[in-house]
């Protein structure tokens, strides 16, 4: 493909890109559609017939997703197709769910409608999304605050075990008059930012190989400093926060971070024994996450006659939920997850999905988020600039890891976290953070594409100069020579 470029005029996006977009609205119809079927089934699970506000709902959806798309095709056009779909479908899906609980709650419960302050706080999401995408030209420019971003983030990830008012256990929300929020769920951004500019200027010195252990190359001693002060940050989180959750992302992420910049799997063992060891520590000495220990290894001890003390009923419900809705679900609005009293409010409602829609829901949900997964690491590997790959790499993680400690309790694979699942889960802190991911994961895929679709200048062109730019030159050095 030729082109040609004079100065001041505009650089027309490739065809190539323009396919990606028009591939992307497509698959933004197709998720709004999947999701109005989704309304539309609880809906008529729960009352027989559509909501009143079921169009308005639906026409909602659809203005936000092709309101971001309109944003990334003008400012990022050459971002990954997969990206926004993901993440409009399972948000969707999510306000169907919590919509669908509230009915249940409102019922039984006489409490207060979760979905409305949801739908505003998805609104905000988009619009911090849409300022993103504008306003950062590129992702290296974080790279020029990283060591800011790192000193607000460590401020905010150890902010709430200096405010009151513990929530299911764990001390992770901090409370300003009516507002409370999350500060945890945005400094594992920042501090992923931190992440890829610190290994970034430290890898060759990282890479370095120490001793052997049974044919593994352990690092050496004299560069375990970064590593033990991650642990140790953890670990205070994890203390005196009881927020095992963040935790184990935070140290996890760093971890796979650290392995995608050195490739060592030294990196890799040390800090999984690392993590065992901090893990059982807290299992034994942390009253609130031993509970959740207990729990986790006998569901059934609330029901006893002398229940123990810190013993809950929320797994045992969860199972209940799951087997109940077997391998096809009993059909959305049908479920009685409603019996788990918060489910709408935190990370049982994939319990929900086990429920009504049955294991084939709950493998389909996990799968887009490894689909989301994986299109954050197949961005890391496009991209050619380290800062750029371990950035992405470190989101990708990130969002896996999240997903894994969240569904992992909730299906009893390991004791119960407390995080929220990502976009399905009700929490604004939740939403706008996890959006705002969405916006990086796009204008890193931005940056890879456009470095393989842009046309490359031909080595062999011949240099044409216009008899004006001649006319031009010669002035300017008449006027240098005078």
């Amino acid at each position: 493909m030729g082109a040609r470029s004079s100065r001041g005029a505009a650089v027309e996006v490739v065809p190539g890109a323009k396919r990606r977009r028009n591939l992307e609205l497509f698959l933004l119809l197709f998720a709004v559609v999947v999701c109005g079927f989704a309304k539309a089934s609880a809906d008529l699970g729960l009352t027989g017939k559509l909501s009143g506000g079921f169009l308005t709902d639906v026409l909602g959806l659809a203005a936000l997703a092709i309101a971001a798309h309109l944003v990334v095709r003008k400012w990022a056009p050459y971002a990954d197709p997969l990206i926004l779909p993901l993440a409009v479908v399972l948000t969707g899906l999510g306000l169907v769910l919590i919509d669908r609980l509230d009915t249940s709650y409102i019922k039984v419960y006489n409490s207060t409608a979760a979905a409305p302050n949801q739908v505003m706080w998805t609104v905000i999401a988009v619009v911090v999304f849409a300022a993103v995408i504008i306003m950062v030209k590129h992702h290296r420019l974080l790279s020029r605050y990283t060591y800011l971003l790192m000193a607000i983030s460590l401020i905010a990830l150890v902010a709430p075990a200096f405010f009151s008012g513990d929530q299911y256990g764990a001390r992770r929300w901090i409370h300003l008059g009516p507002l409370s929020f999350q500060p945890g769920e945005f400094t594992k951004l920042a501090i992923i930012v931190f992440f890829a500019s610190y290994l970034m200027a430290n890898r060759d010195a990282l890479a370095l190989v120490g001793r052997r252990f049974m044919g593994i190359a352990l690092p050496r001693g004299r560069n375990m400093g970064p590593i033990l002060v991650v642990w140790a940050v953890s670990l205070v989180v994890l203390v005196f926060e009881s927020d095992l959750g963040t935790s184990l992302i935070f140290f996890g992420a760093f971890i796979i971070m650290l392995y995608v910049a050195t490739e060592r799997t030294g990196w890799v063992v040390l800090g999984a024994l690392m993590a065992v060891g901090g893990a059982v520590a807290a299992g034994t000495l942390v009253t609130h996450v031993k509970y959740r220990v207990n729990n986790w290894l006998d569901p059934m001890a609330a029901y006893s006659p002398t229940p123990p003390t810190g013993s809950s009923p929320q797994l045992a419900e969860s199972l209940f939920s799951l087997g109940h809705g077997g391998l096809l679900g009993t059909g959305l609005g049908r479920g009685d997850s409603w019996l788990i009293a918060f489910a709408g409010r935190s990370d049982w409602i994939l319990a929900t999905v086990g429920e009504e829609l049955g294991t084939a829901g709950i493998m389909v949900v996990l799968v887009l988020y490894l689909m989301l997964g994986q299109r954050g690491m197949r961005t890391a590997v496009r991209l050619t600039d380290p800062f750029g790959k371990l950035l992405a790499a470190g989101l990708a993680a990130a969002l896996v890891l999240q997903v894994f400690v969240v569904a992992g309790g909730v299906l009893g694979l390991i004791p119960q976290t407390g995080k929220a699942l990502p976009f399905l889960a009700q929490g604004g802190s939740s939403t706008v953070a996890n959006w705002l991911m969405i916006a990086l994961l796009i204008k890193l895929s931005d940056a890879a594409g456009r470095a393989e679709m842009e046309p490359k200048p031909d080595p062999n062109a011949t240099l044409t100069i216009s008899a004006e730019e001649i006319a031009r030159a010669q002035a300017e050095m008449e006027q240098l020579g005078n």
